[in-house]
C-alpha cells in the first residue's frame, strides 16, 4: 500500500516537495503553497498545492507541527476521505498574540495515515435508554479524570 500524490503546476514551479516521512516519524509533512498571513484570532484555508489517492481503508488527519502551534497556528476540519481527489487545504486558526506569518513552502501541517475498517450502519432509536448502559454514562468534559 501507498499513498499516491500529484503536485499542480503551481507548486511544481514554486519547488514544493512532498515525501514520505522518516522511518520512525508519523506523519507527513504539509507545506504552504504561498506565503500566507493570519490575524491574530482570524483563520484561513492554507493551499498546499498537494492532490492525494489516500489508498481504500485509510484516511488522512491534518494535525498541527509542534513549531506552528507553539507559534499560535492550530488546525481543525482535518479529515480527508480516500476518495477525495482535491487539492488538500490546511484549516488554521491564529489563537497566538500577533498575525502569523507563513513562507511558502514551509511546512505547517502534518498528515497521518489511519487505517480503518469503514463506515458502519446508523439506526434510530425512539428513547434513550435504548442506547444502553455504559460505565462511563454521561460523563464529558473531564469526568473522567478527576
Amino acid at each position: 500500500m501507498s499513498l499516491k500524490y500529484f503536485l499542480n503546476e503551481e507548486a511544481k514551479q514554486r519547488g514544493i516537495e512532498f515525501s514520505a516521512p522518516r522511518p520512525c516519524d508519523a506523519g507527513f509533512d504539509l507545506p504552504s503553497l504561498r506565503e500566507v498571513v493570519i490575524g491574530r484570532g482570524m483563520m484561513a484555508a492554507i493551499r498546499t498545492g498537494i492532490h492525494l489517492s489516500i489508498p481504500e481503508g485509510c484516511v488522512g488527519i491534518v494535525k498541527d507541527r509542534s513549531s506552528i502551534a507553539l507559534r499560535g497556528g492550530v488546525t481543525a476540519a482535518g479529515v480527508i476521505d480516500s476518495g477525495f481527489r482535491g487539492e488538500v487545504k490546511i484549516l488554521m486558526f491564529n489563537l497566538g498574540d500577533s498575525e502569523l506569518r507563513l513562507k511558502a513552502g514551509e511546512r505547517v501541517a502534518q498528515l497521518l495515515l489511519l487505517r480503518h475498517e469503514g463506515a458502519v450502519g446508523c439506526e434510530e432509536v425512539q428513547i434513550l435508554e435504548e442506547l444502553g448502559a455504559s460505565a462511563r454514562g454521561q460523563g464529558g468534559f473531564g469526568s473522567t479524570g478527576k
